[in-house]
């Protein structure tokens, strides 16, 4: 993202209520104006298009990897102003001459590095990263289990702050050069769509998942406000996107329902069919 900002210099950024606050940090790092739109709940921008000048930047988050096809539509309207946020779509295709950036870490086992894709390249050289102290998380799962990695996953992902642009270290492209991104694809849709056809009539976020796209998760938008516990005391744990949220804008947001009542249901190839069909009757026993 800041990489983005340094290279296509814009004089403000229009960015959703609903994202990470982690967005924050660049751009306040380079003192760039922002402002905040709602979206709708199909996760789609409340916002009138015309207002967008053309030293602006649009900010859109590729939400759990299902909004491809939306994508397609929004990059027509503004093609010149257009940030697509794709760390939630790691699958989704590069798409020529827009800005886009990608986070392998939320799909397989890496701590760190991003992929990006931008039509300027800053000029500049850039330090490479070193990754091998923010592995242990990663090591202690699965020598011990998610739990006991957690802590260490906290200290890893809080090291990750306030750092430079660097280039991806070795390590990490060395784990990424190993990966059967195929195998992963496959069972990953497979996961998501036992679920949804399990579960389609009780979530009420409307989903239509284009052929090409990979989900990070599915999301299963929902009033039932114990079912996350229920799914933590099963040793399902769901993350919440984003706490932040609800310090940032108010039940006047649908933004603060969206993350108030999205369960993000774990999809990724850890998991088979089997475990799905356990999901699927523990949410039923609830909703």
């Amino acid at each position: 993202m800041e990489y983005i900002l340094r290279a296509k210099k814009r004089s403000k950024i229009y960015l959703p209520y609903y994202t990470c606050d982690v967005i924050l940090e660049p751009i306040k790092k380079l003192n760039l104006d922002y402002e905040f739109y709602d979206v709708d709940f199909n996760l789609e921008p409340l916002f009138d298009y015309s207002h967008i000048k053309e030293d602006e930047f649009f900010l859109y988050t590729n939400y759990f990897g299902i909004k491809d096809n939306f994508i397609k539509t929004l990059i027509q309207k503004i093609p010149q102003n257009i940030i697509i946020d794709n760390a939630q779509a790691f699958f989704s295709p590069v798409i020529r001459n827009i800005s886009q950036f990608y986070s392998p870490r939320k799909f397989v086992g890496v701590a760190d590095g991003g992929f990006l894709y931008t039509d300027k390249k800053l000029d500049q050289e850039l330090e490479k990263d070193e990754s091998y102290q923010r592995m242990s998380h990663l090591l202690k799962r699965i020598d011990l289990s998610a739990e006991q990695g957690y802590t260490d996953f906290s200290e890893n992902d809080k090291s990750l702050e306030n750092q430079p642009i660097k280039r991806m270290s070795n390590l990490t492209k060395r784990i990424l050069s190993g990966i059967d991104y195929e195998k992963i694809k496959t069972s990953r849709r497979e996961n998501f769509h036992f679920l949804h056809e399990n579960l389609k009539e009780k979530n009420f976020l409307p989903i239509e998942l284009s052929e090409e796209s990979v989900p990070m998760v599915y999301p299963f938008r929902t009033n039932a406000k114990h079912l996350k516990k229920k799914l933590t005391d099963e040793r399902i744990y769901c993350a919440t996107y984003w706490p932040n949220v609800l310090h940032w804008c108010d039940e006047s947001k649908n933004a603060y329902f969206l993350t108030k009542e999205i369960i993000a249901i774990p999809i990724d190839q850890r998991y088979s069919i089997e475990e799905m069909k356990k999901i699927i009757n523990h949410i039923k026993d609830i909703v």
